[in-house]
């Protein structure tokens, strides 16, 4: 047993341009031609093509991986070239399975890439998955995170796992023929909306890469396992947490443990077949509770604004969101603040209630009812955002 997941797998064979581009590798007695032999033959599926998945696919490709699956279902956005660096500026409105394919291919033409144009859920997941060696995770959402975790437990596949959010970053692999899976970490998700995404809460543009390289190092690793040259099997995040802080520059390792309980990994598993990952994770409440919620465009709201009648406008964005642009004629209160000051509302006046991208704004409004507030209280549909696509166009969205 020699650790590698293609250990019984019949190898090709490397052209001699390969041995030029790959020479690096073949010096290197943990990897040598056995090794990069090994690469050749593995096929790895990558889970979303955005900041941790873009560095991860380059590695890889780079890296003589001989099939790259993409899985991704969104198109290219400025705002998206901060940090996905698989994309360019021509890029901005494509599929990004597509701008990706095509900048693996001139990484290295000897691979194929096959793009998955498609959002994974419970129906083809294991269609998909069941065709690649290993799958690594750069997802940015829990549903997607534990329908590939269960997804990968029931095939035996491996699952190389990262996730980013502002400064911070983990990785691991999870794989439950050797260790704990993800459930055995995080058995439940949070509850929706308590962990904003990158969307709100922002990242550092290198810190996804630094995290993307990482899990490119842990699946060369599985793939490769000790191809007979070197004394021992590489050591992977198997049954370890990593975590970094990029603003901090300081790694930490957490260990982890099988859970015997863990309902698709444990001594007595109850989860055997993929579930409503949307559902599992509050997803589905959290949109009835939003539907139930008055909602108002920005458009109207400039009618409403303009045509003088009384209206209180609530900026619950944070003071570094505000430095961006200044919503007109509103007041700032902070979400965590908003119970508390109640008594500066005026019941009598409909409040609008404005946030990013209309979703910590929710929040707000059921915080406000919940406390027993029995004003008129109405979301601004996607937020200051929609007011800069749709209002004032001179100002920018972020």
């Amino acid at each position: 047993m020699d650790g590698s997941l293609l250990r019984d797998r019949e190898l090709p064979e490397l052209s001699r341009g390969e041995i030029a581009r790959y020479s690096r590798h073949l010096l290197l007695p943990e990897l040598g031609l056995e090794g990069q032999k090994r690469l050749k033959a593995a096929k790895v599926l990558i889970v979303g093509t955005g900041g941790l998945g873009a560095p991860l696919a380059m590695y890889l490709a780079a890296a003589g991986v001989g099939t790259i699956g993409l899985v991704d279902f969104d198109f290219v956005e400025e705002s998206n070239l901060q940090r996905q660096v698989i994309h360019g500026f021509r890029d901005v409105g494509r599929p990004k399975v597509a701008s990706a394919r095509d900048r693996l291919k001139g990484i290295n033409p000897n691979i194929e890439v096959v793009a998955h144009n498609l959002r994974l859920t419970g129906a083809n997941a294991l269609d998909v998955i069941a065709g690649y060696d290993l799958v690594a995770d750069g997802t940015d959402n829990f549903p997607t995170r534990y329908l590939v975790n269960d997804a990968c437990v029931l095939l035996g596949k491996p699952n190389v796992y990262g996730s980013v959010f502002q400064f911070e970053g983990q990785a691991s692999v999870f794989y439950a023929r050797e260790g704990p899976c993800y459930r055995c970490l995080y058995p439940e998700p949070p509850p929706p909306g308590l962990v904003p995404s990158c969307a709100e809460g922002g990242v550092m543009g290198v810190l996804p890469g630094i995290v993307g390289t990482i899990q490119a190092n842990e699946a060369i690793k599985l793939l490769v396992g000790s191809p007979g040259y070197a004394d021992s099997s590489p050591r992977t995040l198997v049954g370890r947490l990593l975590l970094f802080d990029s603003w901090k520059m300081r790694f930490r390792e957490l260990a982890l443990d099988k859970d015997p309980r863990c309902p698709i990994c444990g001594t007595n598993p109850s989860i055997r077949n993929l579930v409503d990952y949307e559902r599992f994770c509050g997803l589905k409440q959290q949109k009835e509770t939003e539907e139930r919620v008055e909602t108002i465009s920005a458009k109207d709201l400039k009618v409403w604004m303009d045509s003088g009648e009384p209206i209180q406008i609530i900026d619950i964005r944070e003071p570094h969101e505000q430095a961006i642009f200044k919503f007109p004629r509103s007041k700032y209160i902070p979400l965590g603040q908003m119970v508390r000051r109640a008594d500066e509302f005026d019941p009598a006046v409909a409040a609008v209630f404005v946030c990013k991208i209309g979703q910590r704004s929710v929040f707000a409004i059921r915080a406000l009812r919940e406390a027993g507030y029995r004003g008129r209280l109405i979301n601004l549909k996607d937020g200051a955002n929609s007011w800069a696509k749709e209002v004032d166009t001179n100002l920018p969205t972020y």
